[in-house]
């Protein structure tokens, strides 16, 4: 131990942690008692499955960039373009997933399938083969992206709808089991993207992403030793039988081969979101005008946050693109791997989301919470100045001198502070705003704008490699102050007429259609971009 260096100890405290939290859950699940801590054990089972699986997907996202650029040797704006066209695939295919388990195959087999095709997807990221784009195994490492997209799309919409099923719909304890799911998905980012991360750095690749699909493979495992906990939940909305499951399956498999041509040929994913898009904005805007005046300026309210979700998270998601190549190569590390400082966000969410939540409640108390709109001209602001902090940060010391990792913390503090007044408010908006006979509608708009602005993250990494493709410090510092300097404007300027917005929103007539339902209401916390389509999260996204 006397040999450690920074990063061997910060792996440690983390398997230190995950043991912890492992103990616990092990602890409360063989209680033998229905419930433990005031909430049926089902509760804990999704915890850990959405745990590990978080843990696998933050841990491979931590080394993608560096897989794409050092392994395979794409330069780095082609890199950042396949990062962007899969996390943003990665968004989308929930809205699909979700739709699937709603209509025929119900949550828990749906999260059963996508674990699946996750655990797959994840353990063929494993196959590295020689590198380079002439090697045969990128195929395999083309395919390990599809299962994770479609894998996505089955699980993150689902797992979290079924622990909501655990309660009555008026449960007060509803808040509570969520705030500990929560806590199960940052737990797992944060802890998979350091230990994960660490071993695909100094061990080898096939470490770090078999370290991903070891955990995948655990969730997989804990949901299904947990099934009679769930207490029946999850089920199919009617009988299903055995040929209509197997074909939700085979368009499972269809989607993988999908996924597998989209994800080669980027620019077709953009076009396809281009022209997706505009169809999306069209039918809700046909669906708005026929309704009546106050729901559909409602509506209105909620186009215009949905239409700066690209923008936030176009910005935010440079975390796992250019903003992790720009930390392995310009930052003082310190001899801590540049993945491993991924696993900052998650870490503030954990720390800050409670005060956060106190914060909004005893600012209302005294009537002084800034509006829906207001909070998302926060978010923006905020943004924006973290990526100044930076900036700033590299011009105290010579060009050719590291810059200090303390500014490397100060853009993550300040982009999840941002992440924390635009992502779990926005969640909350769209269910509070939106018709009754629309939610599902107006969810999957606000997902789909998440998914393109984590394409438009892809598009700006990119821009950051210049002509060559190969990022350098000043080219990269200088649209980090120029998307910066925007946001802050745009945050300013959203601020200015959040009043307007909120007027919009005709809050003092808003009533509830049944009272204490809000099973979309699920989405009142926070992920990592995170986000993600994760409702409860995911934030993460």
């Amino acid at each position: 131990m006397s040999m450690w260096n920074e990063g061997d100890w910060i792996v440690a405290i983390a398997s230190a942690v995950l043991l912890v939290f492992l103990a616990v859950g092990a602890w409360a699940v063989t209680r033998p008692r229905p419930e433990v801590g005031g909430h049926p054990k089902g509760l804990y089972i999704l915890f850990f499955a959405e745990m590990w699986e978080r843990f696998s997907y933050y841990g491979m996202r931590a080394l993608l960039i560096f897989y794409l650029t050092q392994h395979w040797l794409f330069n780095d704006s082609a890199s950042n373009i396949v990062y962007g066209a899969y996390v943003s695939l990665v968004y989308i295919t929930p809205v699909l997933g979700g739709w699937l388990a709603d209509r025929y195959l119900g949550q828990r087999k749906a999260v059963l399938f996508g674990a699946i095709l996750l655990t797959i997807g994840h353990f063929c990221m494993a196959f590295e083969g020689t590198g380079g784009q002439n090697d045969p195994t990128i195929n395999i490492f083309w395919m390990a992206l599809a299962f994770i997209i479609v894998g996505s799309g089955f699980l993150k919409a689902n797992i979290s709808v079924i622990v909501g099923q655990l309660y009555p719909r008026t449960d007060v304890r509803r808040d509570g089991a969520y705030t500990i799911f929560y806590m199960g998905i940052n737990v797992g980012a944060a802890v998979g993207t350091i230990i994960a991360g660490y071993l695909g750095q100094t061990l080898g690749w096939a470490y770090g992403f078999g370290a991903a699909g070891i955990g995948m493979l655990l969730g997989l495992v804990v949901f299904i030793l947990g099934k009679p906990l769930l207490l029946g939940r999850g089920e199919p909305p009617k009988p299903l039988t055995k040929s209509t499951e197997m074909t939700m399956y085979g368009v499972g498999i269809v989607g993988v081969v999908v996924m597998w041509l989209l994800i080669q040929y980027q620019s077709v994913v953009g076009g396809l979101m281009l022209i997706s898009g505009v169809a999306l904005l069209g039918y809700v805007l046909f669906e708005a005008f026929k309704l009546e005046k106050e729901p559909r300026e409602r509506m209105f309210a909620i186009l215009f946050l949905i239409a700066l979700q690209p923008l936030f998270w176009g910005l935010f998601e440079q975390a796992g693109g250019s903003l992790n190549l720009f930390t392995d190569r310009y930052i003082d590390r310190q001899g801590v791997p540049a993945s491993l400082f991924q696993s900052i966000n998650p870490i503030y969410i954990i720390l800050l989301a409670p005060v956060f939540a106190s914060l909004w409640t005893w600012l209302g108390k005294r009537g002084l919470e800034p509006s829906t709109p207001a909070k998302f001209g926060l978010g923006l602001v905020q943004l924006g100045f973290g990526f100044l902090v930076l900036v700033w940060g590299a011009a105290t010391v010579p060009a050719d001198v590291a810059v200090p990792v303390i500014f490397l913390f100060g853009i993550y503090l300040f982009h999840t502070t941002g992440e924390l007044c635009l992502s779990p408010v926005g969640l909350s908006a769209m269910n509070r705003l939106s018709p009754t006979h629309l939610a599902s509608l107006v969810m999957g708009a606000w997902f789909f704008a998440t998914a393109g602005g984590n394409y438009v993250a892809g598009m700006i990494g990119a821009a950051t490699g210049g002509e060559d493709g190969e990022m350098t410090r000043e080219a990269t510092l200088s649209i980090y102050q120029t998307i910066g300097l925007v946001a802050m404007a745009i945050g300013v300027g959203v601020i200015l007429i959040s009043g307007l917005v909120k007027k919009l929103m005709h809050l003092d007539t808003l009533k509830d259609d049944d009272p204490g339902d809000d099973m979309l209401g699920q989405s009142t916390l926070a992920e990592p971009q995170g986000a993600g389509v994760d409702t409860s999260g995911e934030v993460r996204n």
